[in-house]
């Protein structure tokens, strides 16, 4: 199975720079090798009443963290090429993006694929394709949903889930399996 790191990001506010916690899973052969979390001092630094409903954090929660740069220098480290697995990925390269271009940064070419994607198409008799229903339809309970670090495992779970549900070994080949037989 190919090796991937499912990556989650939790926001402050309605802007996606605003990054506040990151999570990171590390997946090598099909097993879970690596795990990192961090908070994140968000910029713009506010949190919106619907966000902290979302994940539960405030400003007081991140006023001391460290920014994004100092927290992606662990990340980026652990990464080493791998491809990045998201669940609804258009949110979290969102993310990425837009911190990167926030602070200056170069955007290296990262790879992503979508779990959530991919579930529309796997697994249509599902009342909806949100994280937690995906989780636990491919036997994974997620305990602390909108926690970065809970929400990339879930993630990782559902790749590792789906690869062993169609035999393949990389995401080329899931992609290619799920087109032909979906």
């Amino acid at each position: 199975m190919e090796s991937f790191a499912a990556i989650d990001f939790e926001t402050a506010n309605g802007q996606r720079s605003s990054v506040c916690s990151v999570g990171v899973i590390i997946v090598e052969d099909g097993i879970i090798t690596d795990r990192f979390h961090s908070f994140i001092r968000p910029r713009p630094n506010f949190y919106t009443y619907w966000t902290t409903q979302v994940h539960g954090m405030t400003f007081e929660d991140t006023k001391e963290s460290p920014d994004f740069p100092d927290v992606w220098a662990n990340v980026s480290s652990r990464l080493n090429g791998l491809p990045l697995v998201a669940h609804n990925s258009p949110f979290d390269e969102g993310c990425l993006k837009a911190v990167f271009n926030l602070y200056g940064l170069s955007y290296p070419d990262y790879q992503f694929y979508c779990t959530c994607r991919l579930s529309k198409k796997m697994h249509k008799g599902l009342v909806n394709h949100q994280l937690h229903t995906v989780s636990q339809h491919c036997g994974y309970d997620l305990k602390q949903h909108h926690h970065a670090l809970a929400d990339a495992e879930a993630c990782a779970r559902i790749a590792i889930n789906m690869f062993q549900e169609t035999r393949t070994e990389s995401f080329e080949e899931l992609h290619d399996f799920v087109k032909r037989n979906y």
